[in-house]
């Protein structure tokens, strides 16, 4: 009783083995894993976890590379000073296009201008001191990136669901763990 159940899904599991990756689900015990584990990924959830934002404040200490997934991008976007607003357009897992910017991380790794991406978000992020890397159509940052870490690169889709029918989400994740094993 009074325990708390934290959850790995099985999408992200099968995409890090596929992308050649160990993973690891962690509880709030964050010191213990920063030694052991060579990078991290926030993923989807329904609300902002203090805890995530203080284990990102702990990973930048080491730049260690960090993928956040939908809520983790909105928590990396809380971390970087950045506000998080209700939306009720992007629910429902519909597929829509997102433009990538040129110069951005997220386009070296994939190599496309624009992409179909997948949206099940009730928030998002509206303003953050990170670089914005992809933006949808009406307006919504979908892909956040801090190009002085390591690795520092968050989506707003879900990537690990569309692992196996994309080659642009298993690229995301095939870099995440290359840069991982660095």
């Amino acid at each position: 009783m009074g325990n708390d159940i934290d959850i790995i899904y099985s999408d992200i599991i099968s995409s890090v083995i596929r992308s050649g990756g160990i993973p690891i689900g962690i509880s709030n015990n964050i010191d213990e894993y920063l030694n052991i584990c060579d990078g991290f990924i926030l993923q989807g959830g329904d609300d902002v976890d203090n805890n995530n934002i203080l284990l990102l404040k702990k990973i930048n200490e080491k730049n260690k590379p960090v993928l956040g997934i939908c809520l983790g991008m909105q928590e990396m976007g809380v971390y970087s000073e950045g506000n998080i607003t209700n939306i009720d357009n992007h629910l429902g897992n519909k597929l829509h296009e997102i433009i990538i910017d040129k110069n951005s991380l997220l386009y070296k790794i994939i190599g496309v201008e624009k992409m179909i991406v997948n949206s099940r978000h009730k928030s998002c992020i509206n303003n953050t001191k990170l670089n914005v890397s992809g933006i949808a159509n009406d307006g919504i940052i979908e892909a956040i990136e801090d190009d002085g870490k390591r690795f520092f690169l968050g989506v707003q889709w879900h990537p690990e669901n569309m692992y196996n029918n994309d080659i642009n989400s298993r690229k995301i994740f095939d870099y995440f763990i290359k840069m991982c094993h660095h």
